[in-house]
């Protein structure tokens, strides 16, 4: 395990690696209406009462009525383990509440339509809501905003404020620079956490009905009548991971697996007082209380312990330590998701710890630990990344509109176009982003089309958190995409690695799949092939010769990027423009990405492709570019076509991104494809 073998990581970035993480501000007020009347605080994710500016803010006013709403449009977004995570902390911050004089109101249905009924009722004069950068959210609230309008209270109509917990001291989101690089110059310095607080809280100046802490059985209850109701009848699809739904392919189609002996097996460990409060066990969770303690643990890890608890918290690092660090998100990312512990706590926390361990000191040449780096650096990259999403959402004023999408707690940008017709998603190759597209995007809409395009975990400006990336990682977040914010069935689109990906979806979930167009796609057409070789993402370790690897590239890559992708252009190398290379190589700065990087030395692009389509060759249209100077085109198209019967196969003078060097030519093609998968489609299903 990398922490066993490295416990000092003088690898590891330093504490100058991020903006002056040596000072800390003070923390800034959040309300500066006079607090007069009912405040309501809507918690949604930020279930504690430790560091909490909004409840400090919310407790200056004569009445406070904190809510949480089950709302569907939110917690369908969840896991079944993120479920039962969410109920033991409103446990915890019901009680916490109580304990304060207050309480915890709980309610079921739309956030927006509740919100404003209940601030009717106890006549509101302010709501309090936590800033968010995801896009549906961002709707709920602006929808919260407008039903305010219609309530009338003696000081007018509610107000909303939107609050944050402030990491570093921003002053103006808007003008924060893209590059992580320059960010970085302006060391900005670090706020401090809220101290707690015992202090009462105003209580609610009117009986009310408070309401029941719902079972987990209730829950899945509500969001299975919430689907019938809307419709929606692809919850199980999810419920499996993309492991899972392969290798039932494979069996089904009687073929062998070749896979490592641990494949599919599970341990789970039982304890009084554990930390681990799911069924799986895989995660930290409860109150904030626990999760601090495991967090003690965890920073911990080298001094050994006699305690049950911390032991178990050792015994899970060993295990999910798949590569540096990553046994951090792993553990607690769940935790800072539904924001049961707030970033800048565990940041405060690792920094008390550091100092602790070198006599106030703080070394300019890394941390002590490895846990400790771990945890400043997961933090620090997480805030990174939602302060761009928050500035770009602010900044929306491009051709394109950006959009977030959150995804296992991962910030996931994406753009839409179009106002209806079939939906198609876009999805691009390895080092690139959704802009990939950016001559595709609208042309196909125009066509009348619906177009989504993604960038997917690990690129562009998605987060890029410490995880091991691998195939059907991203197949799942592509499986998750369509049926989280597409919501139906898609014609689905690939160049490169993405071909690869979008054929793994359309080959384990053909239900969500109208069609597949492959684009100069990587994964091999493989004859007679006797069986499939699978891995599970816990067995990829990270190597010496990976992590060595990626830097070398890396710093390759950064040298060569505007050589080599003008090769990928050979019939118009003026389509390489500085707007591309300038967006990949500020990516390519990003935190996280040597990660992303160590993933290309363990990727299986082994399974066949012909295996991956063979339920829906007449569903697929490959587009290859001839000139592609990454692989043998000729040789591939052949392949294509005397093991893959039914597929359509477009041939183009272009290089390995036709879509991005001949668009209007694919725009064509692809626009034709689908009126035609669309004419089958209703010719098989007759109304």
């Amino acid at each position: 395990m990398a922490l066993l073998t490295f416990p000092h990581l003088t690898h590891f970035p330093s504490l100058s690696s991020f903006p002056n993480t040596r000072s800390f501000s003070r923390t800034r007020r959040y309300c500066s209406m006079k607090s007069t009347g009912t405040a309501i605080l809507w918690f949604k994710h930020d279930l504690r009462t430790d560091d909490h500016p909004a409840l400090l803010a919310a407790s200056t006013f004569p009445s406070l009525l904190p809510i949480y709403v089950f709302d569907h449009r939110i917690i369908s977004r969840f896991s079944d383990e993120t479920l039962e995570l969410l109920l033991l902390a409103l446990q915890d911050l019901r009680k916490s509440l109580k304990d304060r004089g207050s309480d915890l109101m709980i309610r079921f249905g739309n956030a927006d339509s509740i919100i404003q009924k209940l601030a009717t009722e106890v006549k509101a004069t302010c709501v309090f809501a936590e800033q968010e950068v995801e896009y549906e959210l961002r709707l709920i609230i602006d929808l919260l905003k407008q039903r305010l309008k219609s309530v009338t209270v003696p000081q007018g109509s509610p107000t909303i404020e939107l609050w944050e917990t402030p990491f570093y001291d921003v002053k103006d989101v808007q003008n924060l620079p893209s590059s992580y690089n320059e960010f970085k110059k302006l060391r900005l310095p670090v706020t401090t956490p809220l101290q707690p607080s015992e202090s009462t809280l105003p209580g609610a100046e009117i009986e009310l009905d408070w309401g029941v802490l719902p079972s987990y059985d209730d829950i899945k209850g509500f969001m299975t009548s919430s689907h019938r109701k809307s419709g929606e009848n692809w919850s199980s699809i999810k419920e499996a991971s993309a492991e899972t739904d392969l290798r039932r392919k494979v069996l089904k189609s009687g073929d062998s697996i070749e896979r490592n002996s641990s494949f599919g097996q599970t341990q789970s460990r039982e304890r009084s007082g554990s930390v681990f409060v799911t069924k799986e066990g895989n995660v930290v969770g409860g109150s904030t209380n626990n999760v601090l303690n495991a967090l003690a643990a965890y920073l911990r890890y080298l001094e050994g312990t006699a305690r049950d608890d911390w032991q178990e918290v050792h015994e899970k690092v060993r295990a999910s330590e798949s590569r540096n660090g990553a046994s951090f998100i792993g553990l607690f990312g769940p935790a800072l998701s539904l924001g049961i512990i707030s970033r800048r706590r565990v940041y405060y926390e690792a920094i008390k710890y550091e100092r602790e361990r070198n006599a106030g000191f703080l070394s300019p040449f890394g941390y002590s630990a490895a846990t400790i780096a771990a945890a400043v650096d997961a933090v620090c990259s997480m805030e990174w990344y939602w302060l761009m999403a928050l500035r770009n959402q602010i900044n929306n004023d491009g051709v394109y509109s950006t959009r977030i999408w959150k995804w296992k707690g991962f910030l996931i940008e994406y753009t839409v176009a179009g106002e209806d017709g079939p939906a198609v998603l876009l999805v691009h190759g390895f080092g690139a982003f959704w802009g990939h597209y950016r001559d595709n995007i609208h042309g196909l809409a125009e066509s009348g089309n619906r177009v989504w395009a993604i960038t997917i975990l690990g690129f562009g400006k998605s987060e890029k958190p410490n995880v091991v990336y691998s195939e059907v990682l991203w197949a799942e977040l592509l499986r998750d995409f369509i049926v989280d914010v597409v919501g139906e069935p898609v014609h689905i689109v690939g160049n490169s690695i993405g071909g690869y990906l979008v054929a793994i979806v359309a080959g384990i979930w053909s239900d969500l799949i109208k069609s597949l167009v492959l684009i100069n796609s990587a994964g091999n057409v493989i004859p007679s092939y006797s069986f499939i070789p699978l891995s599970r993402i816990q067995d990829r370790q990270t190597s010496g010769a990976s992590w060595l690897g990626s830097r070398i590239l890396l710093f390759y890559l950064r040298l060569r990027t505007q050589e080599l992708l003008k090769k990928c252009y050979p019939t118009r190398v003026e389509r390489a423009d500085d707007r591309l290379i300038n967006e990949i190589l500020r990516a390519s700065y990003d935190p996280g990405v040597l990660a992303v990087l160590e993933s290309i030395f363990s990727f299986n692009l082994s399974i066949p492709v012909n295996f991956l389509l063979e339920d829906i060759k007449e569903k697929v249209l490959i587009i290859q570019g001839m000139k592609d100077p990454i692989s043998d085109s000729n040789s591939k198209v052949a392949m294509l076509k005397e093991h893959c019967d039914g597929v359509i196969i477009k041939e183009l003078d272009a290089g390995h991104c036709p879509h991005d060097e001949v668009p209007e030519r694919v725009n064509t093609i692809i626009c034709e494809w689908i009126v035609g998968a669309e004419s089958n489609i209703l010719v098989d299903c007759p109304v």
